[in-house]
């Protein structure tokens, strides 16, 4: 009776195998504009097998701020020129600056039957 379990198992292990619901991929980015991932010798993946996260693109946030600027000085010895600093407060808009570029190795995500692919971050050099 065991061994008709062991079997089952290993039976059920090679179909899950088999199905491969999602797997770790790298790449490396060869084009941007189209975008373009080398995978291995055989494989290059283009723009409409690729998805991306907020991870890999330029995005915008809302951030609050509150604090002073530093002291700077003008010239000319004129009181208007003095050393003085200014508030900066309030709600504002930055950029993150976290685009694809050439060469940048990519760790992606492949969706089940391997037709996607999710680029979920860049290696840190």
């Amino acid at each position: 009776m065991e061994d008709i379990l062991i079997e089952f198992q290993k039976i059920v292990q090679g179909v899950l195998n088999a199905q491969k619901l999602c797997t770790i991929v790298y790449g490396t980015i060869i084009s941007v504009e189209p975008l373009e991932v080398f995978v291995d010798q055989k494989l290059t993946l283009k723009k409409e097998q690729l998805k991306l996260t907020r991870a890999v693109m330029d995005y915008e946030v809302d951030m609050t701020v509150d604090h002073v600027t530093e002291n700077r000085s003008g010239g000319a010895g004129e009181a208007s020129f003095a050393s003085h600093n200014h508030e900066y407060k309030g709600r504002k808009k930055f950029l993150i600056h976290n685009g694809l570029v050439y060469g940048d190795k990519v760790t992606m995500i492949r969706a089940h039957g391997g037709q996607q692919y999710l680029i979920i971050d860049k290696e840190v050099v």
